[in-house]
């Protein structure tokens, strides 16, 4: 910086809307103090459009809050979890191909987290046939872990009669590992996983938890993990056997199984 430049900055004359933001902090200041730091930006602002005459952005309100070292000690989200750098990635084989000529051709599979009583928490894992939608395997538990999605991958393959299914996943940690990688190789199966922050590429999974969610498990509550076990059971049996598709030309998953064999 030149000489010149320094001593021309150092004794300008501060603009209106400096003054006005030193006015601002200073207000913000007092308030902060007054209400325990528990407002944010938006509160902030609300406020501040009753002290000042000159209507202030929320975006201004933010940024002075950051310059004065003004936080809400409310709603901070502590991160409990590190992120792991994954054991196997596979490919996006599935690359959204979402239709299969004949049964056990190619698999979605996800676990998604359900809750009971006084916020409990359970997670479905669950296979997901695309050839006609029906749900191949599924397990409840209470642990989101690697045991959860190796059982539902158990109780899979043992229903398989020389097929090797391609089954996609996203990059969740139990599908990452190397024991999932293991007893998908020891059936001779192709893995496929989503592409990071994809959803879309494992759509098919995602609108089955829409629909079991939206028809079942939003229009109740359940005070034990049995309650819902029991729900979960009778829903998927449902969809199974007795809702019928469009798609399926009318027919429920498994009568349009039953054809294909």
């Amino acid at each position: 910086m030149a000489r010149s430049a320094y001593y021309k900055w150092l004794n300008r004359t501060p603009s209106s809307r400096e003054i006005l933001n030193e006015e601002i902090i200073k207000e913000m200041k007092i308030l902060h103090e007054k209400v325990d730091s528990t407002f944010g930006y938006r509160q902030m602002t609300l406020h501040m459009n009753r002290n000042f005459e000159e209507k202030l952005n929320h975006k201004r309100i933010y940024r002075l809050m950051k310059v004065a070292g003004l936080r809400s000690v409310i709603r901070i989200k502590k991160k409990h979890s590190k992120r792991t750098t994954p054991q196997h990635v596979a490919e996006n084989i599935l690359n959204r191909e979402f239709t299969a000529e004949k049964p056990n051709e190619k698999w979605v599979t996800d676990v998604t987290e359900c809750k009971y009583g006084q916020s409990k928490k359970a997670y479905l894992s669950a296979i997901r046939d695309l050839y006609d939608g029906s749900i191949v395997s599924y397990v409840l538990g209470h642990s989101n872990n690697n045991q959860l999605v190796f059982k539902t991958l158990d109780q899979a393959t043992v229903l398989l009669d020389g097929e090797h299914p391609l089954i996609h996943s996203d990059r969740g940690f139990q599908y990452t590992s190397k024991g999932c990688k293991r007893k998908i190789d020891a059936v001779k199966m192709t893995q496929s996983m989503s592409r990071v922050g994809r959803c879309i590429d494992n759509g098919p999974m995602e609108s089955f938890w829409g629909t079991l969610k939206c028809e079942k498990y939003y229009l109740h509550q359940y005070k034990t993990f049995e309650e819902l076990s029991l729900a979960i059971d009778e829903y998927i049996h449902f969809y199974n056997y007795d809702r019928y598709q469009k798609r399926l030309n009318g027919l429920s998953s498994m009568e349009y199984r039953a054809k294909a064999a």
